[in-house]
């Protein structure tokens, strides 16, 4: 009788433990599956606020349309994973119809950069390249999880660059033009110098960054003249000051 007692008690405690452990992955499971879709859900929000930001950029259906299928995507796994998710069911459906509709507007319009303007607010133009930045690894994930094919990737990066290119080479030659007009000709110097580094840095060859390479030397070149002549008048005035107090220290003393 105690042997069965016994035994009962221990098969409820394998029992028990069974449960608990079958519970207890059940519970890691959903866990993983919570912090999968929380994953889901941030990329969907990345691609709303990319796609708000689009609107400071050139008008590109293309990237509009590369982020919409992101965010279906994303939608898509959600579902997969949570089918029960409030609204999911629903959100597929709206990111279906605005992929339908972006695809359909990128099959007649292309990305250009040649229209871009900068922005005089420095505020805006810090969000612009922050959001060409984000833009350009975003492609590249996507191109790399195989979501978006290397031609593609490339003709999309490749303008995304060359903006982003404009920012650099025009507000470093703003900042020298700046510099310039206040006479501040070494600080000048600086800003065109980095200018032209950049432009050196950059594979890419356009008529904009030759013709602003061009006249970016033409300014450098200028300010080195305007130096060459500022020092050469400092070192004849120094020369001068020099001479002056020897003429002083050996002309004949006074007698009084």
């Amino acid at each position: 009788m105690i042997a069965i007692i016994v035994g009962l008690l221990i098969a409820l405690i394998v029992f028990v433990v069974v449960v608990s452990s079958i519970q207890q992955h059940k519970e890691k499971l959903e866990a993983e599956k919570r912090v999968k879709v929380s994953r889901q859900k941030a990329i969907i929000d990345e691609n709303e606020e990319l796609i708000l930001l689009l609107a400071n950029l050139p008008n590109n259906p293309n990237i509009v349309k590369i982020l919409n299928s992101r965010s279906l995507n994303a939608a898509k796994t959600m579902q997969e994973l949570m089918p029960g998710v409030k609204g999911i069911k629903n959100r597929v459906q709206e990111l279906t119809a605005r992929l339908k509709a972006s695809e359909e507007l990128a099959t007649t319009q292309a990305g250009s950069e040649e229209q871009f303007t900068l922005p005089d607010n420095e505020q805006q133009l810090v969000a612009i390249l922050q959001c060409i930045k984000k833009l350009r690894v975003t492609l590249k994930s996507e191109q790399t999880k195989g979501a978006l094919d290397a031609q593609t990737f490339t003709h999309e990066d490749k303008l995304l660059a060359a903006m982003q290119l404009k920012i650099n080479i025009e507000s470093l030659a703003k900042r020298g033009a700046q510099a310039h007009n206040k006479e501040m000709l070494g600080s000048a110097r600086q800003y065109y110098e980095k200018a032209l580094q950049s432009i050196a840095d950059s594979p890419l060859k356009t008529d904009y960054v030759l013709t602003r390479k061009a006249e970016i030397e033409e300014q450098l070149e200028e300010i080195t003249n305007a130096l060459k002549s500022t020092n050469a008048k400092d070192a004849a005035k120094k020369a001068k000051s020099e001479e002056d107090e020897l003429d002083m220290l050996f002309q004949p003393k006074k007698k009084w």
